[in-house]
C-alpha cells in the first residue's frame, strides 16, 4: 500500500509539473504529453510483462503444461506478430476471439484450467490476474508493428459490423453511446484527450495503447477491462468477460485502427 501511495505521489508531482510547464506554454494537452513521457521510464508495466513470461513458459494447471504451444493466430507458440492481428476467428473455437479469450481458451485446453471459472473471477484476482499478465507479455512482443486485423471471414465481418452499430447505439440514464467520447476529433474530459476510435487509421493512442498500466490505481487493464469500465462510466450494465459484445467493438476499433502502431505496453494516467 505505502508502495503504490509513494508511486501515485510521485506520478501526481510529475503531472503538476508537467501541466506547470504547459500553463507557461497555454497547452494543456502539452503538459500530458510530457507527464505520460517522465512515466514511460520505468513504466511497471514491465513487471507484468515478465510475470507473464514466466507463466507462458511454465508449466501449470491440471495437466501440468506450459503455453509454449498456444496458437493465437500465427501457428504454435508464436507470439511475435499475433496481437496486431486480433481479435479474429479461430476455426477450433468457430468464434472471434480477442487476446484475453483465446489466452483463456489455450489455459483450458493446453493445461486443463475451467475457462469459465476463470471467465467468472473479478478482474486482477486469481487466474484473472494471469490472464492479464500473459496478455501483456504477447501483446509487448508486436510493440512498433501495425495493426492488421483480418476481415476475410464471415463471422469477423458480422462482428465489425455488430460493433459499429454497438458503438453508436446511445442508451442508460446518461444517453451515451461510445461514439459519444469517441466519435469526433479534439475532444476532452477534463484533462484527458479523448482519442477518435472511429477513423481509419486509428489513433495509437487509443485501441492500439491496451494493455496499459494506470497510474491512478496502480493496475494493469486489459481490453476487456477497459471496455467493462466505459460501460460503467456510460451506466450501461456490464458486460461478462469475453461476451460477444465486447469481443464486437473490439473488432470495430481494431479495423479502425488499421496502420496503426502498437505502443504496449502503455501507461496511462
Amino acid at each position: 500500500m505505502t508502495h503504490h501511495l509513494s508511486r501515485s505521489l510521485l506520478a501526481l508531482a510529475a503531472l503538476s509539473a508537467a501541466l506547470g510547464t504547459a500553463h507557461a506554454q497555454g497547452s494543456a494537452a502539452d503538459g500530458i504529453a510530457k507527464y505520460r513521457e517522465m512515466l514511460q521510464d520505468g513504466n511497471p508495466a514491465e513487471l507484468f510483462e515478465a510475470k507473464g513470461e514466466g507463466l507462458w513458459k511454465q508449466k501449470r494447471g491440471p495437466k501440468n503444461a506450459s503455453l509454449e504451444r498456444c496458437d493465437l493466430g500465427k501457428g504454435p507458440g508464436v507470439i511475435k506478430g499475433a496481437f496486431v492481428e486480433m481479435p479474429r476467428f479461430f476455426a477450433d473455437t468457430g468464434r472471434v476471439q480477442d487476446l484475453e479469450t483465446r489466452l483463456i481458451t489455450c489455459m483450458e485446453t493446453l493445461q486443463g484450467f475451467n475457462a469459465a471459472e476463470i471467465a467468472k473471477t473479478p478482474f486482477g484476482r486469481g487466474e484473472m490476474a494471469n490472464v492479464t499478465a500473459l496478455a501483456t507479455y504477447v501483446a509487448t512482443a508486436s510493440k512498433g508493428m501495425r495493426f492488421n486485423l483480418p476481415q476475410s471471414h464471415p463471422q469477423e465481418k458480422l462482428m465489425y459490423e455488430s460493433g459499429k452499430r454497438m458503438f453508436f447505439t446511445r442508451g442508460g440514464t446518461h444517453d451515451f453511446s461510445c461514439a459519444s467520447c469517441h466519435g469526433e476529433d479534439d475532444k476532452r474530459i477534463r484533462l484527458q484527450d479523448l482519442p477518435n476510435l472511429t477513423k481509419n487509421p486509428g489513433d495509437g493512442v487509443g485501441f492500439a495503447a491496451w494493455p496499459a498500466y494506470r497510474v491512478s490505481n496502480a493496475q494493469m487493464w486489459g481490453m476487456q477491462l477497459r471496455l467493462n469500465d466505459c460501460f460503467r462510466q456510460q451506466r450501461f450494465p456490464e458486460p461478462r468477460f469475453g461476451s460477444d459484445a465486447t469481443i464486437a467493438l473490439g473488432v470495430y476499433m481494431g479495423v479502425n485502427a488499421k496502420s496503426a502502431e502498437s505502443i504496449v505496453p502503455a501507461i496511462k494516467r
